[in-house]
């Protein structure tokens, strides 16, 4: 990716892409896991309480010949947490402090109130990379997303700095316990901001759901129907896809407003309210 002339930022921005996705070459799998982690991934939008075994089970039962250990390490590689407490597949670093969970309860009335954030795994042509996106809870817009070949701390922390420098800051952050988000990279950013860390329970499949709707869209609306041939195609892809997520896709419990209607709006309604 280096050259002698043009720097990182320059090759980016002449190829349209965030700085924070620069590795944008599909982790491959075998076409077999690749067929399994479709039929997985599917599947999980439906049961996310299916674990290794029932998974299993319903594969073979699709005819697939498959053993637990494979299935394991595909839901270790697809980031999949299963709505109960389990063993081995949450990737949770112990030694990482764990937030409690502060919107039970909470009414959510205006942006910038709570942010979501999760990552997700995206099925290409050849392989698959991951997405990264971060929510408004209250608009359902999407204010910064990228996509990668791999799930570290930094590349999520340069994403939230971008959605800061571009929206300002939440009061609430909420994601799951997942080990690049209970880093001290990535809450040492939101800490730097003053900005409130909620997190997941463990088991507890509706507490992020929001974000988790836009992964379903996502995925539904979009990667299984159009398949990308390579990194920078789904880059574009995607980023086609959220803009129209934005800007022309209504959202029935708001009265169909699209998002960035109900997010700018209201942004500016609040901030010039004394």
């Amino acid at each position: 990716m280096e050259h002698r002339v043009l720097s990182i930022s320059d090759q980016c921005e002449i190829l349209g892409i965030h700085r924070s996705g620069l590795y944008y070459h599909p982790k491959g799998e075998s076409a077999l896991n690749m067929q399994l982690m479709n039929i997985i991934d599917r599947e999980f939008f439906d049961k996310p309480f299916y674990g290794v075994r029932r998974m299993t089970h319903h594969l073979r039962l699709m005819g697939c010949r498959v053993n637990e250990k494979r299935v394991r390490r595909l839901y270790q590689l697809m980031d999949i947490r299963v709505v109960y407490p389990k063993k081995n597949t949450s990737k949770v670093d112990k030694t990482h402090y764990k937030y409690p969970y502060l919107l039970r309860g909470l009414r959510i009335d205006r942006p910038n109130h709570v942010w979501a954030a999760d990552i997700t795994w995206i099925p290409m042509q050849k392989g698959f990379m991951y997405m990264f996106a971060i929510i408004d809870v209250y608009s359902r817009y999407v204010l910064n997303w990228s996509i990668s070949n791999s799930m570290d701390a930094e590349w999520c922390t340069e994403v939230l700095n971008e959605a800061i420098e571009m929206h300002g800051t939440p009061e609430i952050f909420n994601t799951d316990q997942g080990s690049q988000f209970t880093s001290l990279h990535f809450t040492g950013a939101l800490k730097s901001q003053n900005i409130r860390i909620s997190m997941d329970g463990k088991g507890r499949a509706i507490d992020n759901v929001f974000i988790e709707r836009l992964c379903r869209s996502v995925k539904y609306e979009y990667a299984y129907l159009n398949p990308a041939n390579g990194g920078v195609e789904l880059y574009r892809g995607m980023d086609k896809y959220i803009s129209f997520y934005n800007h022309e896709r209504p959202h029935q419990t708001h009265d169909y407003k699209t998002p960035q209607e109900l997010f700018l709006t209201n942004k500016m309604l609040h901030e010039n309210t004394p």
